[in-house]
């Protein structure tokens, strides 16, 4: 029998299906997406004509979160195409890192064939296949918007640039580089920072059980918001600079 810290750094693997492996972190995911979608279908079925207190607040927190996304991006239209794009994403993200806290994740399990133990469930974010994941699917998003919205011509213009010389060439194609760097900026941040602080209960808890995992769980609750909101508006930020003019173009 294993004693003290064990900390597993990839997700474990509970079966298979199709000859697809199974994790611990795809079932959590799986039970992130069922409860997002009964909060939403929950709180759909209840909103009236005549809002009650709790949908006063809901609604007011949708309006200034939309107008914040129509603010930076400077225009409705587009604020229309990616508030439930961001809004999704922080609430996947947020949820995530909530389930982490609930009693059984982690505990609950079944024991493999060699007698060790697997948990059930498991933080999503501490895989990074779906930090990276979540971090590509921006990445896209980023890049698709600026080649729609100013073109493509307008959007390649801003990293290849052999008109004006070739420092300009060159800080194009540094830029070109720094637009996949984003992929490991993403992903490595949420998982860092999930992973470290569940590593940081794990000790915590070994060391001052009972009165030392409170604390740090709240503080873990918070740390989960920010980062939750963080790569919801590091998203917004960058689709913003993906849909700015080139230098020297005309704004339209």
């Amino acid at each position: 029998m294993q004693s003290g810290i064990n900390v597993i750094l990839a997700p474990e693997q509970i079966g298979t299906l199709f000859g697809i492996h199974i994790t611990n972190t795809l079932v959590t995911s799986w039970a992130v997406l069922v409860i997002l979608l009964f909060v939403a279908v929950l709180i759909g079925s209840r909103l009236k004509l005549t809002p009650s207190r709790f949908q006063l607040l809901f609604e007011w927190l949708v309006e200034f979160v939309y107008d914040y996304v129509a603010e930076t991006l400077e225009s409705r239209k587009l604020a229309r195409i990616f508030f439930p794009y961001l809004t999704t994403i922080f609430l996947f993200v947020f949820t995530s890192n909530l389930l982490e806290f609930l009693p059984g994740v982690g505990s609950l399990g079944l024991f493999d064939p060699v007698g060790t133990f697997v948990p059930l469930f498991r933080s999503v974010n501490t895989d990074l296949n779906v930090t990276l994941m979540l971090a590509i699917l921006s990445f896209v998003v980023i890049e698709t918007t600026g080649i729609v919205v100013i073109g493509f011509w307008k959007y390649t213009g801003k990293f290849i640039n052999v008109r004006n010389g070739f420092i300009q060439f060159f800080v194009g194609i540094i830029e070109i580089f720094s637009e996949f760097a984003r992929i490991i900026a993403f992903s490595f941040r949420l998982f860092g920072n999930i992973f470290a602080g569940e590593v940081l209960i794990l000790v915590v808890t070994y060391f001052i059980p009972f009165v030392g995992p409170v604390p740090v769980m709240a503080f873990e609750i918070f740390v989960g918001f920010v980062q939750a909101a963080i790569f919801a508006l590091l998203t917004l930020y960058f689709i913003k600079i993906a849909i700015m003019q080139p230098h020297g173009a005309e704004a339209h």
